[in-house]
C-alpha cells in the first residue's frame, strides 16, 4: 500500500484573501509539507484545484503549485488531484501541453489526476449552469489527450470543444504518457472509472468496512477494462487524515481541536454534487471536532488513524486489508502548527510507511513501464 499527501490549500478563517498573512503562510507551507514527504519516504503529493471556494481551498492554480513543488523535491511524485478537464475551466489542448511540459520538467514524476470539478459555485462561475453537462464533457474530452500525445497533426469537432489541425507540442517525456487518474466518490464513478481504465481518487472518505464495497465495484470493472488511455492504471487511491506523534496522548489531544470540523462542514457547504450524509448540520453550523471517546471508537473502525506510529499502523492494516493502493493523507486540513505537521509526516513517512509500502517503483509507473515495453517504446 502506497502513500501520499494531499495539498488542498483550506485558509481557515477566510476573510477576503487580500493582503492577508494567513493566506500567503498556509499556502506557502503547504508546499514545504510536500518536501518533508519527499525526505521521508512517502510516494506521491495530490494537489488540488477548486476555483472561488472562499476558505476552503485556495488552489486555484494548481498548475503554478506543481511545477514548484517538483522543483523543490527530488524522489516524491507529484499528481494533480484534480486538473478539472471540463473545456469552459481548461481547454483540453493546453490541459495536454501542461501535463506534457510537468512530465519532461519533472524527469517523469508526474501522474494526471483529472474531475470535472464538484461544486456548482466552481461550474457556475466558469458559465456551466447544468451540473449534468459536465459528465457529458469528461466523456467527449478524456479520450482525446491519448491522440493529442500520440499525433502530430489532431483535429477535434465535439460538442464542447473543437480545434483545427494542429501538432500539440510537447509530447510526453515517458512513453506512452504519464499515468491517468479520475475523481470519483460514489458506486457508479467507481465503476466508470475502472471501466476506463483509469486510476480512481476518491475523496469522499468514509470507513475501511464501507469503503470496502467500493473498491470490489472497482476491481472488478478494471478486470475487463477498455482503457481511455494506451494501458490500465489499476489503483484505488483513498483520503482520509492522520496525526502521528511518539506522544500518542499528544496526538489525539491535537486531534480534538484540530478545527477538522470546520474543514468538514465546508465540503458539505460548498461541495454540493457529493452526498451529503443524514446529520451534517446545515452551514453555518460546524461539525464538531473529535471527542477523545470518539477518536477510540473510529480506531476500531479504521477511521481514527491517530497516535504513536504503532497505533497508526495498527489502524492502516484495516485499509490494506480492504485492497486499497494507496492512502492519501490530508494533514492540512487543520490547525496545527507547521511544525507539528511536520514532525507528524516525517515520524509516519520513517516508522510506518517502510513496513507498508516495501517496492520503490510507485505501482502506476510499473504499470506505465509495462505498457511502454509491449508496445516497443521502452
Amino acid at each position: 500500500m502506497e502513500f501520499g499527501l494531499f495539498i488542498g490549500g483550506w485558509v481557515p478563517d477566510y476573510l477576503d484573501g487580500r493582503n492577508d498573512p494567513l493566506e500567503h503562510e498556509r499556502l506557502v507551507n503547504e508546499t514545504r509539507i510536500a518536501e518533508a514527504g519527499d525526505r521521508s519516504n512517502w510516494k506521491y503529493v495530490w494537489v488540488t484545484e477548486h476555483h472561488f471556494l472562499a476558505e476552503y481551498s485556495h488552489i486555484s492554480a494548481n498548475e503554478i503549485v506543481m511545477p514548484h513543488i517538483l522543483a523543490r523535491t527530488e524522489r516524491i511524485r507529484v499528481a494533480s488531484g484534480i486538473i478539472n478537464v471540463t473545456p469552459p475551466v481548461n481547454h483540453p489542448a493546453r490541459i495536454a501541453e501542461r501535463v506534457a511540459m510537468l512530465d519532461h520538467l519533472s524527469g517523469g514524476r508526474f501522474d494526471f489526476g483529472t474531475g470535472r470539478g464538484s461544486s456548482t459555485t466552481e461550474q457556475a462561475g466558469f458559465g456551466i449552469e447544468d451540473p449534468d453537462l459536465t459528465k457529458e464533457m469528461f466523456d467527449e474530452v478524456m479520450p482525446e489527450f491519448a491522440k493529442m500525445w500520440s499525433q502530430d497533426s489532431y483535429s477535434f469537432d465535439g460538442r464542447f470543444f473543437s480545434m483545427p489541425e494542429r501538432n500539440v507540442l510537447p509530447k510526453p517525456y515517458v512513453k506512452p504518457h504519464p499515468p491517468m487518474w479520475v475523481a470519483a466518490g460514489n458506486p457508479d464513478t467507481f465503476e466508470k472509472a475502472g471501466k476506463l481504465g483509469l486510476g480512481v481518487i476518491c475523496f469522499t472518505g468514509g470507513s475501511p468496512q464501507k469503503m470496502e464495497p467500493l473498491v470490489d465495484i472497482y476491481k472488478q470493472a478494471v478486470a475487463e477494462a477498455e482503457p481511455v488511455g494506451d494501458y490500465i492504471n489499476d489503483n484505488v487511491a483513498i483520503s482520509t487524515s492522520f496525526m502521528c506523534l511518539e506522544d500518542g496522548d499528544a496526538a489525539r489531544d491535537w486531534m480534538t481541536r484540530s478545527r477538522n470540523g470546520r474543514q468538514q462542514s465546508l465540503v458539505f457547504k460548498y461541495l454540493d454534487t457529493f452526498p451529503k450524509p443524514p446529520g451534517i448540520p446545515e452551514w453555518p453550523e460546524e461539525i464538531p471536532d473529535p471527542t477523545l471517546e470518539q477518536l477510540a471508537a473510529g480506531r476500531e473502525k479504521g477511521t481514527s488513524i491517530v497516535g504513536t506510529p504503532d497505533e497508526c499502523a495498527e489502524v492502516l492494516e484495516k485499509w490494506r486489508a480492504i485492497g486499497v493502493d494507496q492512502l492519501i493523507m490530508g494533514p492540512t486540513g487543520s490547525t496545527y502548527p507547521y511544525e507539528v505537521v511536520e514532525e507528524s509526516v516525517e515520524l509516519l513517512g520513517n516508522k510506518v510507511i517502510p513496513s507498508f509500502d516495501t517496492e520503490p517503483e510507485a505501482r502506476a509507473v510499473r504499470f506505465r513501464r509495462e505498457a511502454a515495453e509491449r508496445m516497443g517504446l521502452a
